[in-house]
Order: structure tokens, then sequence, then C-alpha cells
């Protein structure tokens, strides 16, 4: 009998609070607890930075519903703009000088672009407890940005690179148990927000303080 028959003979047997009920009872924050701590490194591409290098701290907070992990984690990188970016920016410019010569020009030189980002992350966990884990998430961020370079620095422009938004993460990865208490793993993640876009590829190890299984 497959998965699908066992489900209509279930609510067909069931009255629907008891169907609820028992919906409901596979969440529960009983399993919520430091499960593992994961260090990472990769590289970051974005639609305005130079592509840059990314450390990550990541914590897995256990299982609040079957296959379901939660966790929690912060990243770090800092990308020049690139070449295209501050040619259109010095064009602005340009554009609203007024140079009867036609002889101005204009060089901001570098601009950075520094970004700190807090995820939490619902990962659905294909084979929770198995050696071999592969998982798909989703999830919220925060992300601090620091704009910085000489030709904007105490400026409005500084001030308009400097914000505090949120973005939306998508991720897949695979984490594979060596030992008991050690894992690796990789992870592609994607960030959509307001002002980025961004696509990440990270490995590193990860130590587990239990099996962290629903």
């Amino acid at each position: 009998m497959n998965v699908g028959t066992k489900l209509v003979l279930a609510l067909t047997v069931l009255p629907a609070p008891a169907v609820a009920q028992t919906f409901l009872e596979q969440f529960s924050y009983e399993g919520i607890r430091l499960s593992g701590i994961s260090a990472e490194v990769g590289a970051v591409w974005s639609d305005r930075l130079t592509t840059e290098v990314t450390p990550a701290l990541r914590f897995d907070m256990g299982y609040f519903a079957p296959h379901v992990r939660v966790g929690f984690g912060a990243s770090y990188f800092k990308g020049m703009f690139t070449q295209d970016q501050i040619v259109t920016f010095e064009q602005r410019i340009l554009d609203i000088i007024d140079d009867p010569a036609n002889d101005a020009t204009v060089a901001v030189g570098t601009i950075t672009w520094t970004n700190i980002n807090v995820d939490f992350d619902l990962q659905y966990v294909f084979t929770p407890g198995g050696v071999v884990q592969p998982y798909a998430g989703v999830g919220l961020v925060l992300i601090i940005r620091n704009g910085d370079g000489a030709a904007i620095n105490g400026t409005f422009v500084e001030d308009a690179l400097d914000t505090f938004t949120a973005g939306l993460a998508a991720s897949i990865g695979l984490e594979v148990r060596l030992t008991r208490s050690l894992s690796v793993l990789a992870e592609t993640r994607g960030l959509l927000s307001s002002e980025l876009r961004s696509v990440s590829v990270r490995g590193g190890l990860k130590y587990v303080f239990s099996r962290g299984g629903p």
C-alpha cells in the first residue's frame, strides 16, 4: 500500500478534528536544541560586486517536525563594485556636469560594499539521521551593509550604501557523516534582496553534539 493510499484511509477513518490533531502532533519544540556547529568557506557571485571569498558559521538547532530542521548562521563578504557599475556611475556624474569644452573626466576609483548576513533557515532533510543527508531549505536573511571608497566617504552616496535590510534565501546541500561527531558538508545558497542578488557555494566541517534526528 503506497503512502497516498494510507493517507486517504487515515483521512476517511479519522474525524476532521482527530486528523488535525494528529498532524499538529508532528510539530514539537522538544527537539529544538543546539545539535551542531559548522565552519564553512566558499565563494560568492553577485550581480553588482566582484567574486569574493565568503566564510560562514552555522548552528544546527535540531528538528521541530519530521525531516524539518532549524538553523541559524552568519556569513561575511566584502566585494568591489564591478567595472561596469563604476563606469555607469562615472557617466551619470558626467551627464550632469556643465562642460562646454566637453573635456571633463571623472574617476571615482574603487568602491567596496561589505555584507554581513544573519540567516534563519528551515531545512527539509530527506534522510535525517543517515550517513548521507541531502537537504533543501528556505530562509529569512537580515543584512547589514557598509559602503566605502575615497570618492564617497562622508557623502550621501556612502549613506545610501550603508543599509540594514532583509532578504529571502533558498539552499540545497549535502551533509556526510564521517564519525559520530564530525561531518563534512557542501551547500549552494541563493539570496534575493532589494539591492543585491547573489549565489554562494560553500563547504566545511560540522561538529555534531547529538544525532539531532526527529
